[in-house]
């Protein structure tokens, strides 16, 4: 059983809960989304087949407890499922990095589901697969990344709406890197009492905004 591989690297996790912690991660190619603010189109198109035994060796080999397997977009590939399996059989803790467009409700309910909903700036909010919020559990979490303040106003009124805080460990504010300002968003935030956490993209204030593998 093979899957199509961009890159797999080990490096601190820049974002979610676990953001700060040393992660291998497992970039999946191909993404059937088009968000207009992308920081990883080159997953897009190339990467290279590798069979489940091969990146389970490359795994072992950055010696981590913690892996997040990410893309592009990693459900399009089935065999992500028997990946993420066999990593958690390994005793591995594992976080998923998926787009709000793909049901997750088959994803193994050992690992951390990180779902990324779509809001309007992104271009792609139609996509969204609503039925998974309510699939979504305390180890779970939610991310939007938000471009301005249309997106802010359209995040804040779905966390109200689905009581997502009562529900899910963690809601993720994340403003587009470069193209809104984080304190900007905290004051937002801040005003409106929301129950959600602030993220900004670590890796990128430690490597740069274009930096691949980290």
């Amino acid at each position: 059983m093979r899957l199509k591989i961009t890159e797999t690297f080990f490096s601190i996790q820049g974002e979610s809960t676990f953001a700060g912690r040393p992660s291998a991660f497992v970039r999946l190619t191909g993404c059937d989304l088009r968000c207009t603010w992308c920081d990883s189109t080159y997953t897009f198109t190339g990467g290279g087949w590798r069979t489940i035994d091969e990146i389970m060796s490359e795994i072992e080999a950055f010696g981590a407890d913690l892996v997040c397997v990410t893309g592009g977009e990693p459900l399009l590939q089935k065999a992500v499922h028997p990946l993420m399996e066999r990593l958690l059989d390994a005793g591995l803790t594992v976080t998923l990095e998926t787009g709000g467009h793909r049901d997750v409700s088959g994803v193994d309910p050992r690992v951390h589901r990180i779902v990324d909903l779509k809001a309007p700036a992104s271009g792609e909010v139609e996509k969204n697969h609503w039925p998974n919020l309510a699939v979504l559990g305390r180890r779970d979490e939610v991310k939007c990344v938000l471009a301005d303040r249309a997106d802010y106003e359209w995040a804040r009124a779905i966390v109200r709406e689905h009581a997502l805080a009562t529900r899910v460990a963690a809601i993720l504010f994340s403003p587009v890197h470069g193209r809104l300002a984080g304190d900007t968003l905290a004051a937002w935030v801040l005003e409106d009492r929301l129950p959600v956490r602030l993220q900004l993209q670590l890796h990128k204030y430690l490597w740069g905004a274009d930096a691949r593998g980290v």
